[in-house]
């Protein structure tokens, strides 16, 4: 949060499309491009954005990869792509939601990619966010990732392959294969997320203790999260959907329907699982009330049981000098055998009653 707050206090009072910042992570950023058509695939590392020129043969489609991404860099890669520099701002910027934007000859899209940060399923871990920027244009994509963690490994390899349908026509459908990888993390992210309310279940079944409503508000904050993430990118892919963009080809669209299907897929299941834990919280509270309610039952009830051989008690410890029964030989064991018959008396009355 507090490097947020540097960034944005960085930009203020700055004109529109300067370009600031870049994430600390991405001091070196790498590229990798990533040129095929059907006869073949030409991948590698470059060290300079000019080198993609040379392995762009029209009509191959170019997909060029930044992994982490500084100034100087998205600087470079809107002057030689001709992309305007509001774009490039977002680019750096890496706190928007999901969104499209259409310039005509190219299409920017942003994403945002979610993974559980811890590897255990009840490790209480938050969520890991990271911007993905998409570049889409005639015979071209560039990605611009935050780290070098590569979520479009899947992706990679289908092109080396050669595998479906993905070298045989155009950029839009390597755009629909990203957009489609980002998506599946999700599901990747509801498992988890599944198994994590399978264990607070069985954590409130047997010990609903304090740890557990904290594990129950932090997995529905971090829902809120998600679907915060999710609602903007339907309407992204719902966008894509509708035909607007002549860059998208009809038989591409078939596809992007499918990605729709998936979103409202995981936003229904993060419904799903937010009613599950509404409900997991209500059970909580209403376990706590029970013990409390029974804690204090047991507690009146033994009270109850003293308060009449309290009353004996009490009247005998007066110690006034002419008192019945003072001067009686067995007065002490008979008021104590009257003490305790009252006593089992109440307990046998409350056993019969179900009080106790």
């Amino acid at each position: 949060m507090q490097k947020k707050r540097k960034r944005a206090a960085a930009r203020i009072g700055l004109p529109p499309g300067t370009l600031c910042g870049g994430d600390d992570r991405s001091a070196q950023p790498r590229l990798w491009v990533t040129a095929y058509d059907e006869a073949g695939v030409n991948e590698q590392e470059i060290g300079a954005v000019g080198d993609v020129f040379p392995l762009r043969p029209a009509p191959a489609v170019t997909w060029l990869d930044v992994r982490g991404a500084s100034a100087a860099v998205v600087e470079e890669i809107g002057r030689r792509f001709a992309i305007h520099p509001l774009v490039l701002e977002d680019i750096l910027n890496i706190d928007h939601r999901p969104k499209l934007e259409d310039y005509d000859h190219y299409l920017f899209i942003v994403l945002k990619a979610l993974a559980l940060d811890g590897a255990s399923a009840t490790a209480g871990g938050a969520f890991g966010v990271e911007q993905i920027s998409v570049i889409l244009g005639k015979n071209y994509v560039i990605t611009f990732q935050e780290s070098d963690n590569d979520i479009f490994r899947p992706v990679r390899e289908r092109i080396k392959s050669g595998k479906g349908r993905i070298r045989k026509v155009g950029a839009d459908y390597l755009a629909y294969a990203l957009i489609d990888t980002v998506v599946d993390h999700y599901f990747v992210l509801l498992e988890e997320l599944d198994e994590r309310i399978e264990a607070l279940e069985d954590a409130l079944a047997h010990d609903p203790g304090p740890k557990v409503l904290d594990e129950i508000h932090k997995l529905k904050n971090r829902l809120l999260h998600l679907r915060r993430s999710l609602w903007p990118l339907r309407e992204v892919i719902g966008a894509i959907d509708r035909g607007d963009s002549a860059l998208f080809q009809d038989s591409t669209l078939v596809y992007m329907r499918d990605v729709y299907d998936h979103t409202v897929q995981v936003l229904e299941t993060i419904e799903t699982y937010r009613d599950i834990l509404s409900g997991m919280l209500d059970i909580y509270l209403s376990s706590i009330n029970n013990r409390l309610s029974e804690i204090m039952k047991f507690l009146t009830l033994i009270s109850t049981v003293f308060i009449p051989l309290t009353f004996i008690a009490g009247v005998y410890g007066m110690n006034f000098e002419y008192m019945p029964e003072l001067k009686w030989r067995w007065g002490y064991p008979a008021v104590l055998g009257l003490m305790a018959l009252v006593g089992g008396w109440l307990v046998v009355y409350f056993r019969r009653k179900k009080w106790l």
